[in-house]
């Protein structure tokens, strides 16, 4: 054992307690004891470094108050739990709580072993695949370009992070404009391909002869690249406009992949853009390739379902516009907060791009609104009002949000000079921060 897994052991009875105690550290495990659960808790938490072992039956919070109260901080942390001779009920309650396993009193010393080892490989597997993520969603720049806090942003990095692990193929659908081929580069870089080639080829961009030749070759002398297939061998291919493919490509495509095995010695990531209404991946693509591809799919939200990531994306993105242009980002009122948020987004993040960029421009120029912007774009829009779409409550709190978010950003995390600007009392301003998990430490 590279490093000795911690045991908690959890019992009123002191002998209990250090027979437990003597007989696991014997079998190389470091543990420390507890009389009562309300000791441990003060202990135990997410991060633990190791697993449990509690009686049921204890004075104050029993067995089962401290498991449940354990599975809601951290469910993956393995808990023994030793129930009394023929106290099934009790061992089936703990199993259903989230219990490891049970052991019933006599019970066997090897058997709780056995148990303990089993339990520690699966708390070890579980800390080191959070170290993993904490490490790749931390330290890739890509990953740090996925912004945004709302549930579906949340589930899609972790998305990311689950099938850059894995090793096969992958679908990327969605709305234009939504991202995909960004998600296309997390993937490569969070991956076990990181340090090998990433290619990309547009399938729309090329005529079938030239796409032919340069997906498989063959190559002429005189050109400079190898065949797309080769060029990414051991890396990943993302192909752009997979539906672009012909039926005979996508044959010959299907066979590369059959050639190559598993695991694949080059990852193919395939992103649609389909762009007819009521077509999908499905419905253009042979069924053996579709069902090779979706194996692992991602389906990319689109902006309108990411609820207050667009004003926190647009703070962002006319910040960097007005940088590159030497000027003052616009300051967007509620009124306009709330057109952003209830605008359709047809164009998703790339017309938010496209938008945030003309708000600096005519904000420049001091004139012109954001609503102006968003009713070219849609001609056919009506002004937007607070009080539809969604309770006024939640465009408030959006607003409130953006702007504690935009000021700390503007003074640097100064908490002085926030709550100077906002007129608001140092208590306030620490329950409103705490409310939208927003940190001083990210400003700094």
């Amino acid at each position: 054992m590279a490093q000795a897994m911690k045991i908690a052991i959890v019992d009123d009875e002191q002998d209990m307690r250090q027979s437990i105690s003597q007989w696991l550290a014997l079998s190389g495990y470091d543990t420390e004891t507890f009389s009562s659960a309300e000791d441990a808790l003060k202990v135990l938490g997410p991060e633990y470094p190791g697993i449990v072992i509690s009686d049921i039956k204890m004075p104050g919070m029993d067995g089962i108050q401290l498991l449940k109260k354990l599975m809601g901080a951290d469910s993956t942390l393995p808990v023994i739990m030793i129930t009394g001779h023929g106290d099934v009920p009790m061992a089936v309650e703990a199993m259903r709580v989230g219990a490891f396993d049970f052991l019933e009193k006599p019970f066997n010393p090897d058997r709780m072993s056995e148990l303990a080892k089993r339990a520690s490989n699966a708390r070890r597997l579980t800390l080191d695949n959070r170290a993993l993520r904490r490490e790749l969603s931390g330290g890739t720049q890509i990953m740090n370009k996925l912004i945004g806090a709302s549930p579906v942003m949340e589930r899609l990095r972790e998305d990311i992070l689950d099938l850059g692990q894995a090793d096969g193929h992958v679908l990327i659908d969605g709305e234009t404009g939504t991202g995909k081929t960004l998600v296309a580069h997390a993937l490569h870089a969070v991956g076990s391909r990181a340090g090998k080639k990433f290619v990309l080829v547009s399938c729309a961009a090329l005529e079938e002869e030239a796409l032919s030749k340069r997906l498989f070759g063959p190559m002429m002398p005189e050109d400079a690249q190898l065949p797309a297939i080769e060029e990414a061998r051991g890396g990943t291919l993302v192909l752009e406009d997979i539906e672009a493919l012909s039926d005979t490509l996508q044959a010959r495509l299907l066979s590369v992949m059959n050639d190559q095995g598993t695991p694949a010695e080059t990852r193919i990531v395939a992103i649609s853009n389909l762009q007819e209404a009521g077509k999908t991946s499905e419905d253009v693509l042979r069924p053996d390739l579709f069902y090779r591809l979706a194996a692992l799919r991602i389906t990319m939200p689109p902006l309108r379902q990411r609820g207050e990531d667009i004003l926190t994306l647009f703070t962002r993105l006319s910040e960097q516009f007005a940088e590159e242009y030497g000027c003052d980002a616009p300051q967007v009122s509620a009124q306009e907060a709330a057109q952003l948020l209830q605008a359709p987004w047809p164009g998703n993040v790339r017309q938010l791009i496209n938008i945030a960029e003309r708000a600096v421009l005519q904000s420049r120029r001091g004139s012109g609104t954001i609503a102006s912007l968003l009713m070219s774009d849609h001609e056919e829009m009506q002004p937007v009002m607070t009080t539809e779409g969604k309770p006024l409550k939640e465009y408030v709190e959006a607003f409130e949000r953006m702007l504690i978010d935009n000021t700390m950003r503007r003074h640097k995390g100064s908490i002085a000079s926030v709550m100077e600007e906002l007129c608001l009392p140092r208590r306030t301003l620490n329950e409103k921060m705490a409310k939208y998990s927003l940190q001083r430490s990210d400003y700094l």
